[in-house]
C-alpha cells in the first residue's frame, strides 16, 4: 500500500484532472460519497441505526477542498435517511472552486448550517462528528475559528471522524500542532499520508481506512512514490514471499542458511540468548553463537539448538576481530552487536569485520554506537555484501549527530537520508518503524504494541533479521518481513497474556 506526502497527493490530483480527465468535482463527489459510507458504516456498529431515531452527525467544514468533501458526504448521508448539519468555521460565501459548488448543492437541498460565532454550539445534540476542516495542504496551528473548533470537537466527548487527515496534524512528519483533532477514525482519500504512519500522528488519526476515490495507484509509481506500508499481502505482491515461510518436503538445515550471532558479555549475555533463539525461531537452519571464551562454560547448553564458538581472550583481545573474520567466511550471514559492550580499540574491530568478511551483516546495539563513534566512518568503503543498520532512536540521534527529538521530529526522511548516503538498509525501531533501503524506497511497519518497549526486545528483532538474511533473503526483504513479524509476534504474545504491561522479550520469541 503505498504512503504519499503533501506534495506527492497534489501532484497526483493535478495530474488525474488535467490529464486523465477525471473533473476535480467527480473526485470530490467520489470523495464524499466514501467518508459518507465510513461514516454510516462507524453508525452501524455502534448500533445507532433505529428507525425511529436516526444518528445525527455534526460536519465541521473549512473553506477548501477538504471542506467541499465533508459537504458531499453530508449529502449522501441524508439521502440515506442520516440527520447531518453542516457547521461553517468561516462564512460559507468564503468558500471556492468546487466547495463553493458543494455549499450551493447543500443549501438548495435545505441541508441545516451553522456558522461558527453565530451562537453557542450544542455539542450535545449530536451523535458525532466528521472533522471536514483542514486538509493535506494545512501547515502550521490552526488558528480563529479552526483552532476554537478543535478544541471545542475534542472537548465534547463526541466520536470524531477525520477526512484524509485530522485537522492540526501535519500530513507529512505525523506532528501533531496545538490543537490538533483527536479522531476515532480517520477515512484517508486515494492513499495513506506520511503523517497518518508516524507518532503521534497516528494516534490522532484513531483507526485507520483507504478510501479509493478515482485515482489508481499504479499512478503512484509513475511520479515517484516510493513509500510503503508493510502488511500480509504486501509480502506477496512486492517482494514475491509468503509470510508463513512455507517449506518445501525435501529440504534440509543446510537449506535455511546458517547464522552467526556475534553478542553478549558476562553482563548482557542474554542478549546472545534471545538473539539466537530469535534466529531459530524464524526458521534459521543452524545458529553458531560466538561469545568470549570466559563465558562460554556458562552458556552450554542454554541453547541447545545452537552451536558455540568461543573468542579467546573475548571481544578486546587482538586477535578477536581476525577470528571473527574467519568464523564468517563459513557463514551465510552473520548478527554483530546485542549485549558486546564496548571496548578499547573497537571502531577499529568492527572496521576490520566491516572490511574483510563478503558476509552480509546485521549491526546492531552497541555495534552501532561504535559505528557512531568512528570519526572515519564516511571514509570506510561502502559493502559489497548486505548491510542492515538497527537502531532505536537513541542510537540513530548517536549515527547521525542529531538529538532523539529531531530524529522523531521526521523519521522517514531521516532514515531515507541515511540508507542512500551510506548504502545499507536502515531499520529505526520504535511506534512504527521505518525500513529504509538503499536505492530510498521506505516501508513503515504499524504491527506490535507497547508492551514490545522492553529489554531485550531489539535483541529478538535482530536474531529474526539476520535468520531471514541467512535464509537468502534480499536486505530489505528479510528486514521487512522482521520487522512485521516481530511485531505480530508482540501483538499475538500481548493477546494472549491479556494486555502489554506484562510482555518480555522472550514472550515474542514463544509467539513466533
Amino acid at each position: 500500500m503505498y504512503i504519499v506526502t503533501a506534495d506527492e497527493m497534489r501532484k497526483l490530483d493535478q495530474y488525474v484532472i488535467e490529464q486523465i480527465g477525471i473533473p476535480a468535482v467527480a473526485l470530490m463527489e467520489n470523495a464524499g460519497a466514501a467518508v459518507a459510507r465510513e461514516v454510516a458504516a462507524f453508525s452501524r456498529q455502534r448500533g445507532w441505526l433505529r428507525p425511529d431515531r436516526p444518528p445525527h452527525w455534526l460536519f465541521l467544514i473549512g473553506k477548501g477542498n477538504n471542506g467541499g468533501d465533508g459537504i458531499v458526504a453530508a449529502r449522501h448521508l441524508l439521502e440515506s435517511g442520516f440527520a447531518v448539519t453542516l457547521l461553517y468555521a468561516i462564512p460559507p460565501a468564503e468558500l471556492r472552486g468546487e466547495a463553493a459548488l458543494q455549499r450551493d448543492a447543500a443549501q438548495r437541498l435545505g441541508i441545516p448550517a451553522l456558522v461558527y460565532g453565530d451562537g453557542e454550539v450544542d455539542w450535545q445534540a449530536y451523535d458525532g462528528i466528521v472533522d471536514a476542516l483542514l486538509g493535506t495542504g494545512s501547515q502550521g496551528s490552526p488558528r480563529g475559528p479552526y483552532g476554537d473548533l478543535i478544541r471545542q470537537a475534542n472537548a465534547s466527548g463526541l466520536p470524531i471522524l477525520a477526512v484524509d487527515i485530522p485537522s492540526g496534524l501535519d500530513a507529512d512528519t505525523g506532528r501533531t500542532h496545538d490543537p490538533c483533532i483527536r479522531a476515532s477514525k480517520t477515512i484517508a482519500l486515494a492513499f495513506l499520508k506520511r503523517g497518518l504512519v508516524q507518532w503521534p500522528g497516528r494516534e490522532a488519526a484513531g483507526e485507520l481506512c483507504v478510501a479509493p476515490i478515482g485515482i489508481a495507484p499504479q499512478l503512484a509509481a509513475r511520479f515517484g512514490v516510493s513509500s510503503f506500508l508493510l502488511d500480509e499481502s504486501f509480502f506477496r505482491s512486492h517482494f514475491a514471499i509468503d509470510p508463513a515461510l512455507p517449506r518445501t518436503a525435501d529440504s534440509h538445515k543446510g537449506t535455511y542458511g546458517h547464522l552467526l550471532v556475534c553478542a553478549g558479555s558476562l553482563a548482557m549475555s542474554g542478549a546472545g540468548i534471545l538473539c539466537a533463539k530469535a534466529a531459530l525461531r524464524t526458521g534459521c537452519g543452524l545458529v553458531t553463537w560466538a561469545a568470549p571464551e570466559p563465558l562460554v562454560p556458562a552458556l552450554i547448553g542454554l541453547i541447545p539448538e545452537a552451536m558455540l564458538a568461543a573468542i579467546p581472550g573475548g571481544w578486546a583481545a587482538p586477535a578477536s576481530a581476525a577470528a571473527l573474520v574467519d568464523l564468517l567466511r563459513g557463514r551465510d550471514a552473520a548478527v554483530i552487536g546485542p549485549g558486546l559492550g564496548r571496548f578499547a580499540d573497537d571502531t577499529k574491530w568492527l572496521r576490520t569485520l566491516w572490511e574483510e568478511s563478503a558476509c552480509p551483516l546485521v549491526l546492531d546495539a552497541d555495534a552501532l554506537n561504535m559505528l557512531a563513534a568512528a570519526a572515519d566512518f564516511p571514509a570506510w568503503p561502502k559493502r559489497t555484501a548486505a548491510t542492515i543498520l538497527t537502531p532505536h532512536p537513541g542510537e540513530m540521534a548517536r549515527l547521525t549527530g542529531l538529538s532523539v527529538r529531531e530524529v522523531q521530529a521526521n523519521r522517514i526522511q531521516l532514515a531515507r537520508g541515511y540508507a542512500v548516503e551510506h548504502q545499507v538498509t536502515v531499520v529505526l525501531k520504535g511506534a512504527g518503524t521505518v525500513v529504509a533501503a538503499p536505492d530510498g524506497t521506505v516501508y513503515v511497519n504499524l504491527t506490535g504494541n507497547p508492551g514490545m518497549a522492553t529489554g531485550g526486545s531489539g535483541d529478538v528483532l535482530a536474531g529474526m533479521i539476520g535468520s531471514l538474511l541467512a535464509q537468502g533473503m534480499p536486505a530489505t526483504a528479510a528486514a521487512c518481513l522482521g520487522v512485521w513479524l516481530h511485531g505480530t509476534a508482540g501483538d499475538r504474545a500481548a493477546a494472549s497474556r491479556g494486555g502489554a504491561y506484562s510482555l518480555v522479550a522472550g514472550d515474542i520469541i514463544d509467539a513466533l
